[in-house]
């Protein structure tokens, strides 16, 4: 025996499916610009330095 969900009822379930994985997305994209923009920021930090510092002393 099959079952499908047509009709207003696989309408909701398709849709309730639908948001809770672009809630899903959206939640694992937040904690990926948490988490990593740390690594990227922190290095930049640092060559900053070492710039700032060797125009300092070319100065």
């Amino acid at each position: 025996m099959e079952t499908t969900f047509g009709g207003p009822l696989g309408t909701l379930i398709a849709g309730l499916g639908m948001c809770a994985f672009y809630v899903a997305l959206l939640w694992i994209n937040a904690l990926l610009a948490t988490f990593l923009t740390p690594l990227f920021i922190v290095p930049l930090t640092w060559i900053q330095d070492w710039w700032m510092e060797r125009r300092k002393l070319a100065a």
